[in-house]
This record gives C-alpha cells, structure tokens and sequence, in this order.
C-alpha cells in the first residue's frame, strides 16, 4: 500500500471516528486524494504552499465555482489538521467569498401543476410527500411505512441532515394521495420502505425521485431552473406567505440555525397587501408634471 492510501485510510478512519456522515467521508477522502495526485510528492513533504498552488489551480485552469473550491479547501483543512496532525496558517489558504444566490421558487400553481402532471400515483405521491412535509429528496426516499403517523397527521424523519431526526407536517391531502398509492402499488419489503426502488429490492433512489419530478416539470411547461429540492424552498416560502413563524418553518425543515431559514424572507411575497408610501399621498401631489431634459 502507497503512502498516499496509508493516508487516506487514516483519514477515513478519523472520519468515522467523529460519526460524520457517510457522503461527507466519500466527498472528502476524494477530493483529499485528487490533492495529493496532484502534488505527487511524499506527503511529509507538503506544506502551505503546496495548498495555495493546488486551490489556485482549480480557480484558475479548472474554473470550478467558490462553493466547491471551498469544498475542496475544507477537505484538505481536515487531512493537514487531523489526519497529518499539522498545524496550517488559515490566513494564507483562506476560504473563497461565495455568492449567495437566491434560489427559484415555485408558486402554488406551479407546484400544482407538476403534481397533476405525473404520470402515475407512485410519481404523484413522492412528489407530493416532498412537497407536502418540506423534505430532502434522500429524506423521501428513506421514508419508511410507519414515518406516516396519520394518527397525529405528522411524518417523521429519521437520521436527516446532521444525523437529526424530527417530525414535520403530514397534508390530508398527501396522506389521501398515499392511500392510493398503497392500494395500487401495495410495497412490501422487510425495512418497510414506502417508496421501493426497480426489483423492490431497496428504497428508491434520490435520483429515481428527481428524474420523476424532472420529467411532470417538462409535461407541465415550467420553463423555471429549477430542480427536486425546488419543492422544499417552495414548501418553506409557501409556509411563511401563510404566516407561519419563522421558527416553526425552521423545526419542519430541521435547520440547526435560523440563519438558514431567514433566506425565505427574501423569497416569500411580502409586497402583498402593502402599499408603497407614494401612494397614500394627496392626490395631487402624485400628479404627473412635464419633465425637462
């Protein structure tokens, strides 16, 4: 075994020990291992420097954006400081200032049409579920059959983001839509999975759900970018137009900060109902006057 793997199993194995979640060690061990291939020198032999060269290269020759230059950064942080056990100087590999976009939103009728134009009730109920209970796409595709508490009108999310778990909302709707499909489709699988995958030998995949939302976007003509964790900002933004707190729109969605949520501030319709200033003005005050060059 090279010196590179020694490494890297190391770093999996520090990973683990810190119960970090299973993406966050894949993502990590490879983009550590892409840095290390591209340094190719001993690993003792590597510094500060060789960081700054490596990053500057993904901005400059890979064009990658500021989130995922971050990415790489942060992996490379916990191989130095961790694995390596080597003290960095954060303020020579600082981390890349990102835009914070706004995400796309859709409105009720957007999301209604979507939902009608599924193309069966297995399409129409993940979606709906997605939408309904503000989920994750791999939070839906996890649901299991006794996650639906119809009693209390509620689902609950087990090991979510962070390795939380939490309940959110269950629709009258949603659950109506269930039944249909548990009629149709009757899954039946040992774990309990609601929603099975190709041969129901697993539950199905976030990308089994995204492409079924990708293809009633096209039949329904939403020309919009947007994507499956479209209907979890909508379902947020949706929420708070109907007054919803900020704080309990932040329990459904299992934020650990609400920082996270306030982004659904800028995103909800708060012009509706409010008059610019201008227009309490007398009357002929607002009066249109010629305006000269």
């Amino acid at each position: 075994m090279s010196d590179n793997e020694q490494v890297l199993r190391r770093m999996e194995e520090d990973i683990q020990l810190r119960g970090l979640s299973p993406k966050t060690l894949e993502v990590y061990v490879s983009h550590a291992r892409i840095f290390l291939d591209y340094c190719h020198r001993p690993v003792d032999d590597l510094d500060t420097e060789d960081i700054r060269r490596f990053l500057t290269h993904l901005i400059r020759e890979k064009n990658l954006s500021a989130k995922t230059v971050n990415i790489y950064g942060a992996s490379i942080r916990f191989l130095f400081a961790v694995t390596l056990n080597r003290a960095l100087n954060y303020l020579q590999i600082p981390r890349q200032k990102e835009r914070k976009a706004l995400p796309e939103v859709l409105t009720k009728e957007e999301v209604s049409s979507i939902l009608q134009s599924c193309e069966n009730i297995k399409h129409k109920a993940m979606l709906m579920t997605v939408y309904s209970s503000g989920l994750r796409v791999s939070e839906a595709a996890a649901l299991k059959i006794q996650h639906i508490d119809s009693k209390n009108m509620r689902v609950f999310v087990r090991n979510g983001k962070g390795g939380k778990d939490r309940y959110t909302l269950l629709s009258e709707g949603c659950l109506s839509v269930l039944r249909e499909y548990w009629k149709a489709y009757r899954p039946r699988h040992p774990e309990g999975w609601l929603f099975l995958g190709t041969y129901n030998v697993r539950h199905i995949t976030p990308t089994g759900i995204a492409y079924a939302f990708n293809e009633a976007v096209k039949r329904a003509h939403i020309t919009k970018n947007v994507s499956i964790h479209t209907l979890r900002h909508s379902f947020a933004t949706h929420l708070l137009e109907d007054e919803a707190s900020l704080l309990q729109i932040k329990d459904l969605l299992g934020h650990a900060s609400i920082k996270s949520t306030t982004v659904y501030l800028h995103l909800a319709n708060v012009t509706a109902g409010v008059r610019s200033p201008l227009d309490t003005f007398p009357a002929n005050l607002r009066q249109e006057t010629p305006l000269h060059a």
